[in-house]
């Protein structure tokens, strides 16, 4: 019996060893190439541009939003030896010198980089690649101010005037991505050793300083909610957004954006390789992709951010009603590396204490 029971095994591992080779569309049901990309969490991109990388590489890209950009580079950092995803989005130039001191990306000198201005290529080993740019500056409703016959204000000195007091709602730098954009415009346009004396005048001029951009866009700006504060820290592309988003028709922004010379603070958002990333060739593809024209002509009504790639066309509503200011403030990545921290609860003093 015990014999019989062996044989019948035989015969049966013998059966399924010479049974029929996989089809072509079992062979074709195999689990894609999987590519992971992390993000901080107001990444967006259509569905059907990734469709497209998707089909031309063969793979399958996987999305890890990952909180703001902060958050989502402490997550990076920590996992190092072990990496959450193979490429990396939305590091901006406020955290850049963080990320390349932790040392977790590779170099890759995409050809798409022929496309980029030099301005904003600034790591020259090309381990952090620029994808998008925006400029944090102050909004202002224009109908407040001609229904009563006021100047909106030019640049950061004018908010100290006694014409604007309580006007202005700012963001919490320690709090805020904006926030913090907007504090590093005015040490880039007083410096360090004027700064402060700004923001205690504009302390005494009763400044509203609120956690977030949504509290203080939403919740404060007379343009966009009920509150009582015409002007706001905003972006440079909330005008054309509005008018993008609005029910009814507009022949003209209803906000406008303060232009002077260092009033602006740009924000860069960089893309790069993780070390570690399970298929090096593949993660340079989704690099070159996100700069190609594609792509790129994607982001602005996305993320209502200007692209990298000067080859890039804009939409209508950002070539008919976006401004770009000619003469940002700037303050060294490597600068607000060293000091945010003290910047910060300068501020903190100084503002809310």
């Amino acid at each position: 019996m015990k014999r019989s029971l062996i044989y019948l095994n035989v015969v049966l591992m013998l059966l399924v060893a010479c049974g029929p080779t996989p089809t072509a569309t079992e062979e074709t049901s195999i689990e894609p190439n999987v590519i992971t990309l992390m993000s901080h969490d107001s990444f967006s991109v259509s569905e059907e541009v990734i469709a497209e990388f998707e089909a031309e590489s063969g793979a399958r890209v996987e999305f890890l939003p990952s909180g703001d950009a902060g958050s989502a580079l402490n997550q990076a950092i920590l996992s190092k030896n072990n990496p959450l995803a193979d490429v990396f989005f939305g590091i901006d130039n406020t955290f850049m010198s963080r990320a390349l001191q932790a040392d977790i990306f590779e170099p890759y000198n995409s050809p798409m980089l022929t496309n980029v201005p030099d301005e904003l290529e600034l790591d020259t080993q090309h381990r952090l690649l620029p994808v998008d740019y925006g400029d944090v500056c102050l909004n202002y409703d224009k109908a407040w101010f001609v229904e009563r016959g006021i100047d909106p204000p030019a640049d950061l000195n004018d908010l100290t005037q006694p014409t604007y007091k309580g006007l202005t709602v700012v963001e919490n730098p320690a709090t805020s991505s904006p926030g913090l954009a907007f504090l590093l415009a005015t040490i880039g346009y007083f410096g360090e050793e004027g700064y402060l004396d700004f923001w205690q005048a504009l302390r005494d001029n009763e400044v509203l300083a609120v956690d977030g951009w949504e509290e203080a866009y939403w919740g404060q700006f007379t343009a966009a909610s009920d509150g009582d504060r015409p002007i706001v820290v905003s972006y440079a592309s909330s005008p054309p957004a509005e008018v993008y988003f609005s029910e009814e028709p507009m022949q003209e922004t209803p906000t406008g954006v303060v232009l002077g010379d260092g009033s602006c603070f740009r924000q860069v958002e960089f893309i790069g390789i993780l070390k570690g990333a399970r298929d090096r060739a593949l993660a340079e593809k989704l690099i070159d992709f996100m700069l190609s024209q594609r792509f790129q002509e994607d982001i602005p009504l996305q993320m209502f951010v200007f692209p990298a790639n000067q080859a890039a066309a804009l939409p209508d509503v950002f070539v008919q009603f976006a401004e770009i200011p000619e003469h940002p403030a700037y303050v060294s990545p490597e600068a607000i590396e060293a000091n945010r921290e003290t910047w910060i609860e300068a501020w903190t003093e100084t503002v809310l204490r």
